[in-house]
């Protein structure tokens, strides 16, 4: 609440440069200039349209701040009646429109800060049964599911890269490729152990089992963001293997791909070729080599921005699914939703908009503490 000329000052203060307006002359001469791809031009694009709205919200409150200061030292000196009603309904209104607008520039602040460079990419996601053992695969089975029809009403594409099949049909490991507009972004958070608690379909009793399932999400990097030495690799192909019949492959199409200096190991066999198998491979391993790049980066930097991000993006126990109570609960935010036919058959919007605006909360909660 704005109670004061201090209060005024303050938030003169506050507000006394306009930089956006610089960002935005710089930007727009960037694109007057612009030479390169069209990932760039996006790129200063959306740039553009942020300090864009933000210059444009900046004046507006500097302009009401210096009315709002007018009226209220009119408020003090006039006597006629009529004049300082006219005088307290304008700084009722204008203290209104300040405190709006102060709170909405906060809010464009804190999402921009805390955006990643990465949130337009294509991901990799990677699912793997945890403990629980059939049942965890089935499970993980099911989150594939609802990723892949959530993917599908986003109008993203989804490409399967390697698949471990369990005894029950379900995935030991799945790993797929998403292809769309801002498929990190959305499904950063993610990241983590989701535990289901659900009666198994194999449990003639009716007890309830506990088993976890592991999600990564991570961005997609393309050659040019991990450089890769070819004599720090150690490629193998051997012929799929799988649970029988057609899904077996007669020739060496397989491949496996060992980074050295890292240890990492990948592999494909979802493709009749090997060519495919290794690209295939190839992305796996470029993502999860930046992942680590970003990991080791971000623990270097040792900001408390990057320390919360960090911890939230890698939490351990991030959801718990519990079916008998039709019950969906993401520990990281403290917060329940109970309709769990739905959100597994890929209705993810609402949970996911909430996990996002929790977790930030919270971050800038912490970060406010450290201050």
């Amino acid at each position: 609440m704005i109670s004061s000329i201090m209060d005024i000052l303050a938030l003169e203060k506050k507000y006394k440069e306009n930089s956006a307006q610089t960002k935005v002359r710089e930007l727009e001469s960037k694109l007057t200039d612009f030479q390169g791809n069209s990932e760039n031009i996006s790129e200063i694009s959306s740039e553009l349209s942020y300090y864009s709205e933000l210059s444009v919200k900046t004046s507006q409150i500097q302009k009401d701040l210096k009315e709002l200061k007018n009226a209220k030292e009119m408020l003090e000196v006039e006597n006629d009646h009529e004049i300082k009603e006219m005088a307290q309904e304008e700084i009722d209104t204008l203290e209104q429109d300040i405190e709006n607008l102060d709170s909405d520039i906060r809010k464009m602040k804190i999402s921009k800060r805390f955006s990643s460079q990465d949130d337009d990419r294509s991901t990799i996601l990677e699912i793997r049964a945890g403990a629980g053992g059939e049942e965890a695969s089935l499970f993980a089975a099911d989150l594939f599911r609802m990723y892949k029809q959530y993917a599908s009403k986003k109008g993203w594409s989804v490409n399967l890269l390697e698949a471990s099949i369990s005894e029950s049909g379900g995935y030991k490991e799945v790993i797929a490729q998403i292809e769309g507009k801002n498929v990190y972004r959305d499904l950063k958070y993610e990241s983590g152990v989701h535990r289901v608690q659900r009666v198994p379909t194999t449990e003639s009793s009716g007890r309830i089992h506990t088993s976890t399932t592991s999600v990564a999400i991570l961005p997609e990097a393309k050659e040019v963001d991990i450089e890769i030495n070819p004599q720090d690799l150690n490629i193998e192909v051997m012929r799929s293997s799988g649970a029988g019949g057609q899904s077996v492959n007669k020739t060496d199409s397989a491949v496996r791909i060992t980074h050295i200096p890292t240890g990492i190991v990948v592999s494909c066999q979802e493709t009749k070729f090997q060519a495919q198998n290794k690209e295939k491979a190839m992305a796996i391993l470029r993502a999860r080599l930046y992942d680590k790049k970003k990991q080791e980066e971000d623990d270097k930097r040792g900001d408390m921005r990057s320390k919360l991000i960090g911890s939230a993006m890698r939490s351990e126990k991030i959801r718990t699914y519990n079916f008998p109570q039709s019950r969906i609960t993401d520990h990281r935010i403290k917060k329940s939703w109970f309709d769990i036919d739905s959100i597994m058959n890929g209705n993810l919007e609402e949970i996911l908009k909430e996990v996002k605006d929790g977790i930030i909360n919270q971050l800038l909660k912490e970060e406010d503490k450290s201050e």
